[in-house]
């Protein structure tokens, strides 16, 4: 039987692990790391926490085996059944809608349409499109700012996935800005500074874009907004994403949108308005937040180990490697959800069926059974298994282009700077699943 001081030491470590304020300051690696070595497949309640009420509680999987295991294996860990938020959806029918929350076969078809929508000519001219973009970034950063200083997080890394998933949904450009404030409402819903984010400029966007701030909810009179995690939710994304399809459907551009709605499965027919509009979520939040955070998260890694950045600059061949260590090191996305359909064993623990299952990848990434002295940033790392992107039938279809993101915007950063430093302390996310860089001040030197 458990004594008290071991009743009272879990009720801490759950309080810290699922308190999106814990994340603040970062993740608390001591705590998974402990717990990775004791209990790998660890059950966590979900104490009532600012204003969400308790929650059932969940397994957590803290191992890298164990993580990929979870996620190859739909048949026992779904993401339809429960969705794949930590907290129950409040609207269960309408997300399971979306691919991400999807189990074979219809997960299989929808994956299928969008994979064959990323031509060779589409990914090549998106790669050229990307590379031209980070030197214009980078351009504006060294002749923009005064005295060598700026926000990287807000004035450089933001603007290339939008820029990116603008050409990638066939978004004109002067409306990109509404993806940044559409993922600050959905990843940032815990952190009051990013909840009711409103910093489209509506004169500078299109019709669509003018209708569609037209529905964008306002706070209550209690300062919070409708959950952003449901359709009604976010009704200027979805009438956003209708008129879009609709202009598609009468004016086909090369982009990987036009193309899968101009695609006919042979066996289930083309894409839905229905699915449009949930894929075009799924690319404008999700396709966009991981790499906004991944980008100020990858320099962070290099500020705060100036041998490593040395090394990169001193051998700019390293990068590709250094783009997957900062990947690991950082892991933008901390957890994800299944939901068990069946009783099952994992690492010890007897998992019942309809018990929620969580995925833990940033302690996979820093798990020492696979990762020597994991809590190490080296960009000489190899090989380098990390699971920032996922594994098994979901692992994500942007990580390509992710990848090539990263590579042209440090390429040219260091390229074309002597020096770079940070200029304060980053602020992070209050978050527990999404290790969210706010603002990351940084100074530097051309070079």
């Amino acid at each position: 039987m458990a004594s008290g001081a071991d009743i009272a030491s879990a009720a801490l470590d759950h309080a810290v692990l699922v308190d999106p304020s814990t994340y603040e300051d970062g993740p608390p690696f001591d705590v998974l790391r402990r717990l990775r070595a004791e209990t790998p497949v660890t059950w966590v309640e979900e104490p009532a926490l600012h204003g969400q009420p308790a929650g059932p509680g969940f397994w957590l999987v803290l191992r890298h085996a164990d993580v990929e295991r979870v996620l190859k294996d739909t048949a026992t860990y779904s993401s339809w059944l429960g969705a794949t938020q930590v907290r129950d959806a409040a609207d269960l029918p309408w997300v399971r809608r979306m691919m991400l929350n999807m189990d074979p076969p219809d997960h299989s078809r929808l994956r299928r349409l969008l994979s064959r929508s990323f031509t060779p000519r589409a990914v090549a001219a998106l790669t050229a499109s990307i590379e031209a973009t980070a030197a214009r970034l980078v351009d504006r950063m060294l002749d923009g700012a005064a005295e060598g200083r700026c926000d990287f997080a807000k004035d450089v890394a933001a603007d290339l996935p939008l820029l990116t998933l603008a050409d990638v949904l066939g978004v004109p450009a002067e409306d990109r800005w509404l993806m940044f404030d559409w993922s600050n409402r959905v990843i940032g819903w815990q952190d009051p500074d990013y909840a009711t984010s409103a910093a489209f400029d509506v004169s500078g966007g299109t019709a669509m874009a003018r209708a569609a701030v037209a529905l964008r909810p306002a706070p209550d009179a209690d300062g919070r907004m409708p959950d952003p995690r449901t359709r009604a939710g976010m009704p200027d994304l979805y009438a956003y994403a209708r008129l879009l399809a609709e202009e598609k459907r009468r004016a086909p551009g090369s982009d990987v949108m036009s193309i899968l709605l101009a695609q006919v499965d042979e066996a289930d027919g083309s894409v839905t308005d229905a699915e449009f509009e949930n894929t075009f979520w799924l690319f404008a939040v999700a396709g966009n937040e991981t790499l906004r955070n991944g980008l100020p998260g990858g320099l962070v890694a290099l500020l705060q180990h100036p041998d490593q950045l040395a090394a990169l600059r001193a051998d700019p061949a390293l990068l590709p490697g250094a783009v997957e260590e900062m990947l690991r090191w950082w892991t933008p996305v901390m957890v994800f959800r299944r939901t068990a359909t069946r009783d099952a064993e994992l690492a010890g623990a007897r998992i019942r069926a309809g018990d929620k299952v969580v995925v833990s990848f940033t302690s996979a990434n820093r798990d020492d059974a696979v990762f020597a002295d994991p809590d190490a940033f080296d960009v000489r790392r190899s090989p380098n298994p990390q699971l920032s992107f996922g594994h098994g039938p979901h692992f994500c279809l942007g990580a390509q282009l992710a990848r090539v993101q990263m590579r042209a915007l440090f390429g040219e950063l260091l390229r074309r700077t002597g020096t770079l430093e940070l200029d304060g302390a980053p602020a992070l996310l209050r978050s527990n699943f999404q290790r969210g860089v706010k603002r990351l001040p940084i100074r530097w030197t051309a070079a």
